[in-house]
This record gives C-alpha cells, sequence and structure tokens, in this order.
C-alpha cells in the first residue's frame, strides 16, 4: 500500500526530527533552567537524539546519501560542543558521555 505524498511527508518529519514535546524534556533535563535551549549540554542532548533517529533511518534506507551526509554533520557538531564543554568544565562532560551514554 503507497502512502500518499503529503501524509508521507508528515510522517517523515515526525520522525527524522525531535518533536517539542521531546525537546522541552531534554530542555528541563539537561538544561540550566526551565527556558535554556542555549547551553551546550542541551545542544549536544539534542543533537544525540537526532543523531539516533537518523542512525535508524539509515538502517532502513541505507542509500540515502543525503541523510548520510547530515548524519555526519550532526556528529561532527556533537564532536565539537564535546570539546569546548570538555576543555570548560571536564566533569561535566563526563558525566554528558555516561548519562547520554555516547562512546568516547
Amino acid at each position: 500500500m503507497r502512502i500518499p505524498g503529503t501524509l508521507a511527508t508528515v510522517l517523515r518529519q515526525e520522525k527524522m526530527s525531535v518533536t517539542k514535546d521531546r525537546k522541552q524534556e531534554l530542555v528541563s533535563e539537561y538544561g540550566r533552567s526551565a527556558t535554556d535551549t542555549g547551553s551546550p549540554e542541551v545542544q549536544i542532548s539534542i543533537l544525540t537524539t537526532r543523531i539516533a533517529d537518523m542512525t535508524e533511518h539509515l538502517r532502513v534506507h541505507k542509500k540515502d546519501y543525503g541523510s548520510q551526509r547530515g548524519l555526519m554533520r550532526m556528529v561532527s557538531r556533537r564532536r565539537r560542543l564535546l570539546d569546548y564543554v570538555k576543555r570548560k568544565n571536564p566533569q561535566l562532560y563526563l558525566d554528558l558521555l555516561r548519562r547520554l551514554n555516547i562512546r568516547k
């Protein structure tokens, strides 16, 4: 059964992006305050969620090279943010790796 174009687009967007509710959960869990969206911890947690979603997408769609490129960009951006946190606060860096289950 084929899904109509607009419905397929909506389903894809829901799966590929972090929903507003999920982003709010991440902000409340990792943020310094309830409205903190710019701190490195929050940015890293949101990127980690997006990376996990993209990885699942690529397991199904192995030849989606555009998404592979986007995944590599997200991983690089998260790596840069993690390096920044490591320079500024090594203990926070270790806590983030443990809490987000990121290998280093």
